[in-house]
């Protein structure tokens, strides 16, 4: 079980929400949300509603809503596309890959199927830029998910980080 504590202002101050699950928009509980602490599991935080705007270094104006990562033991596999709709060239990833240019000679990555585990793509290689955070499960179009015009270019897969 996780629990991670919203705070309304920056350094842990103001009123605070208390959460134990996904959010998909904190906007009900605060009037805005500047700092955050985990108390206990491992969560990933957005800068807008709907699990969306998520990048490095946890600099974020507002945060809008959380997604909490469960504890994954087992292996790790995920199929990634060059192309929509699983089209185009296919490679399994079972382990980080910190570039696919480098690794497959991939130029875009525009769908996955995660069979097990949960990732993080990134928009550039070496683990930089923004990124997405992918559960188990199928994902046909990334521009559909709000992701238009994004490369993603290297994946790691969520371990003990938290």
């Amino acid at each position: 079980m996780g629990k991670i504590v919203f705070y309304e202002d920056r350094n842990f101050q103001g009123r605070s929400y208390e959460c134990m699950s996904d959010c998909a928009d904190m906007s009900s509980y605060l009037s805005r949300c500047m700092s955050c602490r985990v108390e206990s599991g491992c969560f990933m935080v957005y800068e807008r509603p709907n699990y969306m705007g998520m990048h490095m270094g946890m600099m974020f104006d507002n945060i809008r809503s959380c997604r909490m990562i469960p504890h994954h033991r087992g292996q790790f596999r995920m199929r990634i596309y060059e192309r929509e709709n699983f089209g185009g060239q296919m490679y399994e990833l079972m382990d980080d890959c910190d570039s696919i240019m480098d690794r497959y000679r991939m130029n875009d990555c525009l769908s996955c199927n995660v069979m097990d585990g949960h990732w993080l793509m990134y928009e550039q290689p070496h683990y930089r830029g923004r990124m997405m955070y992918l559960r188990p499960g199928e994902y046909r179009n990334f521009m559909n998910m709000g992701y238009s015009g994004m490369r993603w270019m290297s994946m790691r897969r969520i371990m003990d980080m938290c």
